[in-house]
């Protein structure tokens, strides 16, 4: 039986929201407290939101690789405890414990895991450079592409790849043996960067899975332009002669914009991909397998028919509906790896032709309670209606808090809300778990800040904007004090979801 299939609850946490001394959440001391912290609530599930690289407006879901890991994640103590690096030149204080600033994070984490570079050039033993030089054969595959498109976006001060001298941006094999001869200490840098990432993030979820706890990666349906995947492959991408793309991708105007959402994604050739058996995507499912037990796949909607927008258009409001790969695709990639563990992101504008790829290949939907007081009895999101193959959540990252959405929303659905759970406004938000814990969903996770009882102004994300106090959200230990920990434990062992484990509390608690 797979986690998809047992009854389980758990928590969606992204790693950057971790308190840490250094800025930002990483696979630190704190990232393993967390586990023990789950462990003791009785949780068995703890959900990532993606962990490659961040790109533009500090999301994670516009990064410069598919396959990488990012750097802000690699946790500094094990690389003093290698001697690579002084614990001196860690910071006691000086970072805001409650955000994420990531105009000065970024380049003082980099220049720390540069420093750590240069300690293991000269301190490295020799098992150690071992490990590092036959991991990097295992992981040639995307390693080489992406050290290399790093190495030169950074001797080319952050200009986008199509920009560069011609005969890097088009690949010329010359140019490109001649390049990595003359970057390969900054191409091993990178190198060395992913070596530690993979390293931290195999060791966590090691730890989480001998405490029980399943974790679950995010795969983002699309790529960013300017990425080591897009450099690398043009011809998998809708680009024309200059690698500019034709179209891009978004979606419709809905009920949350009148304009729609236009991502700005590179959209696939997908022709040729299935040419190719569908390999590109094979590797990339393999790569977070390596990383998850399971994983969530954004926008599936888009893999049966998927929203092209022409470059030339500011909004989505013009484009089309174009076919996607379908079932093909996952059959490809299942033939290659076996069973998939997949949830499928099926939210937003869900035809029947979703719904029919969603289940003939048997991967699980979400349900989000705080979706399902806009109607009535019949909504497919109240509890009552739920499937046990479904995963349930309170909210997802892109949504309000369920404090904020309480405040915020009509008096209708707020009435509704109340009378369906029943609850109080000061407890909507343990009413709300306790109800997905009761439902008959296999699964069920709530984002911390649905644990905590915080308000809107902890939100993590809000789609379709850049910057501003996106991606920046970390919680303190302070906050999971008794309390929380005490009923979530309680919900969970009475929803037949784990045992409750914290000590010192009797039975009638």
């Amino acid at each position: 039986m797979t986690p998809l299939h047992q009854r389980r609850s758990g928590v969606l946490l992204h790693i950057t929201s971790l308190p840490s001394p250094n800025g930002i959440g990483d696979f630190g001391p704190d990232a393993y407290k967390f586990v023990d912290w789950l462990v003791a609530a009785g949780q068995r599930v703890w959900q990532l939101l993606p962990t490659t690289p961040i790109g533009p407006g500090d999301s994670p879901y516009q990064s410069v690789s598919a396959f990488a890991g990012s750097p802000l994640m690699v946790a500094l103590e094990p690389l003093v405890e290698a001697g690579w690096l002084y614990e001196i030149d860690l910071p006691t204080v000086g970072f805001d414990a409650a955000k994420v600033d990531f105009a000065r994070v970024v380049p003082w984490r980099l220049t720390h895991l540069r420093w750590a570079f240069d300690g293991f050039l000269v301190k490295g033993e020799g098992a150690q450079r071992a490990a590092f030089n036959i991991w990097c054969k295992q992981q040639a595959y995307w390693l080489d592409d992406y050290a290399l498109f790093m190495a030169l976006e950074t001797a080319h001060s952050g200009q986008t790849w199509w920009l560069w001298p011609s005969d890097l941006a088009r690949r010329v094999a010359s140019a490109l043996t001649k390049v990595r001869l003359e970057h390969q200490v900054e191409v091993m840098f990178w190198q060395f960067v992913q070596w530690c990432f993979d390293t931290q993030m195999h060791a966590l979820k090691t730890y989480a899975n001998a405490h029980d706890v399943v974790v679950i990666g995010d795969l983002p349906i699309f790529i960013a332009h300017h990425s080591a995947d897009c450099w690398a492959r043009p011809d998998l991408y809708e680009l024309d002669e200059n690698f500019q793309p034709t179209v891009v991708a978004g979606v419709p105007p809905d009920d949350l914009g009148p304009l729609g959402q236009r991502w700005g994604n590179p959209l696939y050739c997908w022709d040729r991909m299935a040419a190719e058996k569908y390999s590109w995507w094979t590797a990339r499912v393999r790569r977070v397998l390596e990383q998850a037990d399971v994983f969530r796949i954004d926008h599936f909607r888009g893999f049966a028919g998927y929203w092209e927008i022409p470059a030339s258009s500011p909004t989505a409001t013009v484009g089309r509906w174009v076919p996607g790969p379908g079932k093909a695709l996952f059959d490809a990639i299942e033939h290659a790896l076996g069973k998939l563990p997949i949830i499928a992101e099926d939210l937003g504008l869900i035809t029947p032709d979703v719904i029919a790829l969603r289940d003939n290949c048997s991967f699980p939907g979400m349900k989000i309670l705080q979706f399902a007081f806009g109607s009535d009895g019949a909504h497919e999101f109240l509890p009552h209606n739920y499937v046990p193959d479904c995963v349930a959540y309170t909210g997802t990252h892109d949504n309000e808090t369920i404090r904020g959405w309480f405040h915020n929303t009509n008096p209708r659905e707020r009435e509704f809300c109340c009378r369906y759970l029943p609850a109080a406004p000061h407890d909507i938000h343990w009413a709300m778990i306790r109800a997905v814990s009761n439902s008959v969903a296999n699964m069920a996770v709530f984002p911390l800040q649905d644990v905590l009882g915080l308000d809107g102004g902890h939100r993590m994300n809000l789609p379709g904007t850049l910057g501003g106090s996106n991606w920046t959200w970390r919680f303190d230990w302070s906050m999971l004090g008794r309390e929380p920990t005490r009923v979530l434990g309680l919900i969970t062992a009475a929803s037949g979801r784990g045992a409750f484990e914290l000590l010192g509390l009797p039975d009638s608690c």
